[in-house]
């Protein structure tokens, strides 16, 4: 699929701002189901700095600073990406006990180190709890595959919870979320992420996008879309490295070629699309507005149409299809 996402936010200061200092995670990620064909990250007012960096997880991580007085901040981040179903790698053994997996990620002493362990201790918004070791066993039965173990915890999570967004807040805490039985998609990826995590099992943050459809007969509003979060777990290979694969427990499936990936990360903390240092605007107000469509809905202008055929060539090159079916 080709997606354009729109990501628009706005900040309004009472009493204006009078310097500021933002990171943003508002790139889309070049990984081996998606290639971003555009991105252009536009700011109001301009800043008097601005970088781009990649950070520890590979995301790309725009700095921006602005040194004049401002009661107002719009932050607008237009992408155009090409999708396509995520594969497993084909190393992955899907048929490995959660248990063996649990054991090679347990500390021994001279073990070679291996990047995933990394996504298995806690982190600012997936702490510890023996309340998610509570509610994962039953998906967890001894001898069980990790792959099977993990796709039912997804969907028991998906029967159970109830998406209320106004049940949490951002800083709500995962074991809350968790007794609830009720929050908005961050909340469900921190809940599965603490769970898996709380057995041993590696487990990561992913944020982005859905594409949603409007009720039969509607337009799609503009706008009305929202950010996403899943969960992505390791499973390693019967002899070597595996992959990453991802779940989606909001929804109960696994993400497809409808799904955009933007950053990756421990939990929330490590990909918030904003977050800044201010000096003033002691007060504000926060509006954020998401579209996310196929281009194929978009009024034709030059930059989608040289997009549009940049893919289409890319696609019928001798290598890009071999890429594809490897």
């Amino acid at each position: 699929m080709l997606l354009q996402v729109t990501h628009e936010t706005r900040y309004d200061y009472t009493p204006p701002v009078e310097t500021a200092q933002h990171l943003a995670h508002l790139k889309p990620l070049a990984t081996d189901s998606q290639r971003l064909l555009s991105h252009r990250l536009s700011v109001s007012p301009e800043p008097s700095q601005r970088d781009e960096a990649i950070d520890v997880y590979g995301n790309t991580r725009a700095f921006f600073a602005l040194q004049s007085t401002h009661d107002e901040l719009v932050v607008k981040a237009e992408s155009l990406v090409e999708t396509s179903v995520p594969q497993m790698s084909p190393l992955i053994a899907l048929d490995l006990p959660w248990e063996d997996v649990r054991e090679r990620f347990r500390y021994r002493k001279g073990a070679a180190y291996d990047a995933a362990s990394e996504f298995i201790f806690p982190s600012p918004y997936v702490p510890r709890h023996d309340d998610f070791a509570a509610y994962a066993r039953p998906s967890f039965a001894a001898g069980r595959p990790v792959f099977d173990a993990a796709m039912d915890l997804t969907l028991r999570m998906y029967a159970d919870f109830v998406y209320d967004s106004d049940s949490t807040e951002i800083n709500t805490p995962a074991v809350e979320a968790l007794a609830l039985r009720r929050g908005v998609c961050q909340d469900f990826a921190h809940i599965m992420i603490a769970c898996l995590r709380t057995l041993g099992l590696p487990a990561r943050y992913v944020s982005g996008y859905l594409l949603t459809q409007p009720p039969p007969g509607r337009p799609r509003l503009i706008g009305a879309d929202a950010s996403h979060a899943w969960v992505a777990i390791y499973l390693p290979g019967r002899d070597g490295p595996g992959g990453w694969t991802e779940f989606d427990p909001t929804n109960g499936r696994q993400p497809g070629e409808d799904y955009v990936t933007l950053a990756i990360g421990r939990d929330y903390s490590d990909v918030s699309p904003m977050r800044g240092v201010l000096h003033g605007g002691a007060r504000h107000t926060l509006d954020v507005g998401v579209t996310v469509q196929p281009l194929s809905e978009m009024p034709p202008s030059q930059e989608s149409v040289e997009a549009q055929s940049q893919s289409q060539s890319q696609s019928q090159s001798p290598s890009r299809n071999q890429g594809a079916s490897s």
